[in-house]
């Protein structure tokens, strides 16, 4: 009976502590983004070093992330500093996908 009440003692923290530490909106929007990097580079709208700082970027947020999530719990503070990286990230993104330079094709 013990073992009982503190295994679902256990199990209960263990999904709060989860719940805190959740960051569905954040994940999906770099999934979007990963996305969009990979259709650039497909489509030739993004050169070799816009990539490269796309990528870049995208692993930026990514430790920002972690580190938010280190102490058990992401504080609004964290979160916001999280999104206004993406949006900087994502209008940099647009930018380069939608200017004048086209990576080379191969022939």
């Amino acid at each position: 009976m013990k073992h009982t009440i503190i295994a679902l003692l256990l199990m209960t923290f263990a999904g709060i502590a989860q719940a805190q530490t959740s960051t569905p909106h954040i994940d999906q929007r770099q999934e979007n983004q990963r996305h969009r990097i990979r259709q650039g580079v497909a489509s030739g709208e993004l050169t070799r070093r816009e990539t490269a700082h796309a990528v870049h970027d995208q692993r930026h947020i990514h430790r920002m992330e972690r580190r938010a999530k280190a102490d058990g719990t992401v504080t609004c503070r964290e979160r916001t500093r999280i999104h206004r990286e993406q949006n900087r990230a994502n209008r940099s993104l647009r930018h380069n996908k939608h200017d004048a330079q086209a990576r080379p094709r191969a022939w």
